[in-house]
């Protein structure tokens, strides 16, 4: 079974990527429940989550590859990210990407795997 988000890399780069995918979606749960610790708690446990995240770019970048997160940006239809919620807005409507549900990935020469987001209506 071919991963249609995953271009044409080699077995172990492809592996490199869905883990680092994976690991990049559990830092996003981690973060938001330290988000629900008291600081004195959360402290305890934030220098590990930075840790773990600058090690999951390490990685990537020994490979020629990086994260891109979108989020907060305005949405364009061409951007290498699909949106999980794009029917409950209007042709008109102006969007951002609310929230990064897996992040793109990238190396010199482009997309390497795209992303999915959810959008939300732009507030004037």
């Amino acid at each position: 079974m071919v991963d249609s988000k995953v271009f044409a890399v080699d077995v172990s780069l492809k592996s490199l990527i869905n883990l680092s995918v994976e690991s990049w979606r559990f830092s996003r749960l981690f973060s938001r429940l330290l988000s629900k610790l008291d600081a004195g708690e959360s402290q305890r446990y934030l220098s590990q989550y930075k840790y773990h995240l600058k090690q999951i770019e390490d990685s990537l970048e020994m490979s020629g590859l990086k994260i891109v997160n979108v989020e907060g940006l305005h949405f364009d239809p061409g951007m290498a990210a699909s949106p999980l919620n794009i029917e409950d807005f209007g042709p008109d409507e102006l969007l951002l990407v609310d929230q990064m549900i897996e992040p793109i990935i990238m190396d010199v020469n482009g997309v390497i795997r795209t992303g999915t987001v959810m959008l939300r209506k732009v507030q004037l």
